[in-house]
């Protein structure tokens, strides 16, 4: 399957959507509301296509390696996530620039999702969570239609078993593939699968734990006050320390001295 792609710029230019350049990543200038109409107004315009959702870590390390942050510039959209992409956009100008963090976009395309009967897939993780996710969506939105899930194994596939995930997803046709990779494996995931699947795909990291309830999410007035990282630090320091003080810091020096 191998779907026409669309002009973006085009696209963008005719819904009124600016972006502003962070660190070499053109990111969307919009908000939530007019986001989610967009999908569901032109869905299928953009089947095919993938959305970034961007925060410092992505956008750091896509501003040191040109492969990656071509991956993100070639998203149809890249949302920016974290509340410090925000201010940095609204650093430059753009006031209006609102958070749309992945956790937030999920549960708005699902409810939306369930007046028109589209169909949604996810893909990550694990069997466990996604069992979970599948429940806990059920339980709130009872009209959802899940067309499927997978985790896929901890190591890369062969060509055959691409190949075979993606007929497997073909074949129910979903509208919405939710991707829970992690960065920056879902992204580039979704960009070599760019045109091949039949619906648009996100990357939405976390959120499939948040939701299923494996890993808590920070409280509301932590994200607004741009310390979710430190929340997601203290509950896995280990793994994450050297990523939010290299990442952290770098972003914080170029925004401020260098943008």
């Amino acid at each position: 399957m191998k779907l026409k792609m669309i002009n973006k710029i085009n696209l963008l230019k005719q819904q009124n959507i600016e972006t502003c350049n962070i660190l070499g990543v053109n990111i969307v200038i919009s908000n939530m509301t007019e986001i989610s109409r967009l999908f569901f107004e032109k869905m299928e315009e953009i089947r095919g296509e993938y959305v970034c959702i961007s925060n410092v870590h992505t956008t750091v390390m896509a501003s040191e390696d040109e492969q990656y942050r071509r991956v993100q510039n070639e998203a149809f959209l890249a949302l920016p996530d974290g509340k410090p992409l925000v201010l940095a956009c609204r650093k430059k100008g753009f006031k209006n620039a609102e958070r749309i963090a992945g956790p937030d976009l999920m549960p708005e395309i699902l409810n939306i999702s369930q007046k028109y009967g589209c169909t949604h897939y996810f893909y990550g993780s694990t069997e466990e969570t996604l069992g979970l996710l599948k429940e806990k969506f059920l339980k709130r939105y009872p009209d959802l239609k899940i067309a499927g899930m997978y985790a896929p194994p901890f190591r890369p596939l062969t060509k055959e078993e691409d190949e075979a995930v993606i007929n497997r997803i073909n074949e129910v046709k979903p509208d919405f593939i939710w991707v829970g990779l992690g960065a920056p494996k879902q992204e580039n995931w979704m960009n070599s699968h760019k045109g091949r699947l039949s619906g648009i795909m996100f990357g939405v990291g976390a959120a499939f734990d948040f939701h299923a309830g494996t890993v808590k999410r920070a409280p509301r007035w932590m994200q607004e006050w741009c310390l979710e990282w430190l929340y997601r630090l203290c509950q896995d320091p280990k793994r994450l320390f050297k990523r939010y003080l290299e990442t952290n810091t770098k972003f914080i020096w170029r925004i401020l001295f260098k943008e």
